[in-house]
């Protein structure tokens, strides 16, 4: 992904949940709407969130050191996946609790007016958040859809801005129906509805996340369309006959490793071997930029059969 996109994104989500909170947390004040403090704390928690990516992303442009000689490019998972954590716990189970007490307390909702405005604006700065992210993303989603963006992705900022902003919309939703029902029928229990409703959909938000985030903090390899373009590259040229195995790993999302063991014909010599190699990875990269670090271990292929000894000539 592009770097500076991912950084508009984030900024741009930033600045909008962080005017949000404000605006939320003092209707809450105002009219004592459970639905309200749960979307205060959610735009509260994303704003933490968005602060962490940039921080991460700026952490995992360090330079390598001794103690880690592949830089910290994985950097950006971890702060990804404390996103998930802090999405889960203060943004999820905070609002399930908030709704259960206001479904065994209901109150009613004071000065409707102003949480339901406040909605209602929100949804707006959400929608330009969402939209920003979807733009910032658009060139890396051609061809597939969103939800195969969100599972492909190797750069975690774009995707964790998108499934925050949605989730923000769909909860502004579900907050603006909660106290509106609670309006119209004069029973805060829809409040407390509202607020549960938003607390199961951040956790399944962070679930989702987490699972993703997680597969990349283990590690994953190229995608099977880069891995065909790796394998077409180096069998490209004369200089080796043919790929005998080939693993990757992403070091980072800009950085992808790749050894492989070739096999190279017999009666090469040493330096044509070195050319070869040298050859292979220029090919590699230009077909796959992001395949930066490449180890390539020279071989003979060990499965052809022995060749059958000559007929002896009667004498």
């Amino acid at each position: 992904m592009s770097t500076e996109g991912g950084t508009k994104a984030i900024i741009a989500a930033l600045f909008a949940n962080l005017g949000i909170a404000v605006t939320k947390f003092i209707a809450f004040l105002v009219s004592g709407s459970s639905s309200m403090l749960a979307e205060s704390v959610h735009s509260l928690a994303d704003s933490g969130n968005q602060v962490l990516l940039l921080v991460g992303g700026r952490r995992a442009k360090r330079a390598p050191t001794p103690d880690h000689p592949f830089g910290f490019g994985r950097e950006r998972y971890v702060y990804a996946f404390m996103v998930a954590i802090i999405l889960f716990s203060v943004g999820g189970v905070f609002s399930i609790y908030e709704g259960v007490h206001k479904l065994e307390h209901p109150e009613p909702i004071e000065q409707a007016w102003l949480p339901l405005t406040v909605l209602a604006i929100a949804i707006v700065l959400e929608s330009f958040s969402l939209r920003t992210a979807l733009r910032e993303s658009a060139p890396l989603r051609k061809g597939i859809t969103l939800w195969q963006f969100v599972r492909r992705a190797k750069s975690p900022e774009l995707p964790v801005v998108l499934l925050e902003d949605i989730a923000a919309l769909v909860g502004l939703v579900l907050a603006f129906v909660g106290v509106g029902v609670a309006v119209l029928s004069g029973d805060g229990i829809w409040d407390g509805i509202g607020t549960v409703a938003i607390g199961v959909l951040l956790v399944l938000v962070a679930i989702v996340l987490g699972i993703e985030v997680k597969s990349l903090l283990i590690g994953e390899g190229a995608s099977p369309e880069d891995s065909e373009r790796i394998r077409a590259a180096v069998e490209a040229g004369d200089d080796v006959e043919r790929i005998i195995h080939m693993k990757s790993l992403y070091l980072g999302p800009d950085e992808l490793l790749v050894g492989m063991k070739v096999a190279v014909p017999a009666s090469d010599t040493a330096a044509e071997i070195a050319a070869a190699i040298d050859a292979i990875e220029a090919r590699v990269r230009a077909a796959v930029p992001v395949a930066r670090v490449l180890y390539i271990e020279p071989d003979l292929l060990r499965d052809r059969a022995p060749a059958a000894p000559a007929p002896e000539t009667p004498h």
